[in-house]
Formats: structure tokens, sequence, C-alpha cells
């Protein structure tokens, strides 16, 4: 078996592993829908790799998924390097994206934090933050959750021990809420 061939296999045996996430898959659509919905916003954060898909996920609302419609607040918390490096700076690389929750976060908006490992201390961070603002949340989440698992409202985790396949099945999710979100928004 070539390494291609082995590579597909893992990337299967792991979209396999989501079957029993549909519940929670359904659950974050509809957060995002009723978050939208009553003009809320959404704040997306995550590191390296899931901060690219959180870029992606945020311009799907900014944009447009699937067809032309009007745009949605999705804010990228990964994107303005000025204001992570001052509060990496002046605070701690630990507070980068609670402080923007804190600075950002209103009644009504929803915080999404990707963690391949769970246990990436600024998204643990934001995703307290969201609770004690009593915001919504979203982790995706790998392995077994790591210490992130419970914060959020809602857990997506990806139980695999590969990193790339654990951000594969992330963003698969990512587009899952994306499809079953896009229809209810107006056009």
């Amino acid at each position: 078996m070539t390494h291609v061939q082995d590579s597909i296999d893992q990337a299967v045996k792991t979209f396999e592993l989501l079957r029993p996430l549909e519940d929670n898959i359904m659950r974050a659509a509809d957060l995002v829908k009723g978050c939208l919905g009553k003009g809320g916003k959404l704040m997306a954060c995550g590191n390296g790799g899931s901060a690219a898909d959180v870029s992606d996920f945020t311009t799907e609302y900014v944009c447009r998924f699937s067809g032309d419609r009007q745009p949605f607040p999705a804010i990228n918390l990964t994107a303005d390097g000025g204001l992570l490096t001052a509060i990496g700076n002046d605070y701690a690389f630990d507070e980068v994206f609670a402080r923007q929750v804190l600075a950002f976060g209103r009644t009504g908006d929803i915080v999404i934090g990707i963690s391949t490992s769970g246990r990436s201390k600024n998204i643990i961070r934001a995703l307290e933050e969201a609770k004690r603002l009593q915001l919504q949340s979203i982790a995706l989440l790998g392995k077994d959750g790591g210490t992130a698992k419970g914060l959020a409202t809602v857990d997506l985790v990806v139980p695999s021990q590969v990193t790339a396949r654990i951000q594969e099945a992330h963003k698969f999710m990512l587009h899952v809420i994306c499809e079953l979100v896009d229809p209810s928004l107006k056009k």
C-alpha cells in the first residue's frame, strides 16, 4: 500500500468517526442560525492550521458560501497581527483571544474555538471568557478533547490522534454547518 492510499484510508476512517457527532453538529448549526437570525455575530479563533480554518469559516458568512445573499457578521479573531501581538506582549499569548471576546462579545453572539489537541491555552481562555460572559460557544477539538472539553455549549471532538486528519475533519464539519445554516439566511 502506498502512503497516499494509507492516508486516504486514515481520512475515511476518521470521517466515519464523525457519524456519532451528527446531533452535536446539528446543535452547532442551530446555534449559528439562531445567532445570525437574531442579529448576533460569530467570533472564531484557532492556532496555525486551525487559524486558517476559522478564516475560511468566517469568510463564508461575510462573503458567501453557496449563493449570493446579504453578508453576516463573523469575526476572525486571528486576523489582526497588531492586536494579537499587542495583547500577547502586554498581557500574555494565552489572552490573545479571550481579550477580544471581552471587547467584542455581546449577548446573542457565539464564540467558536478550534484546537486539535484540546489543550491550547488561548482557546481554553476564549471559551472560559465566553462562558463568563454567558455567550454560546462551539468547540472543535481533537484526540480526547483535552482540557477544553466541556467548556463550550457544544463540543465537536474528533477522536483521532493524527493532527492532519483532525484538521480535515474540522474543516468538513465547519462546511457542513455552513450547508445547514446557509439556506435559512436571508437571500
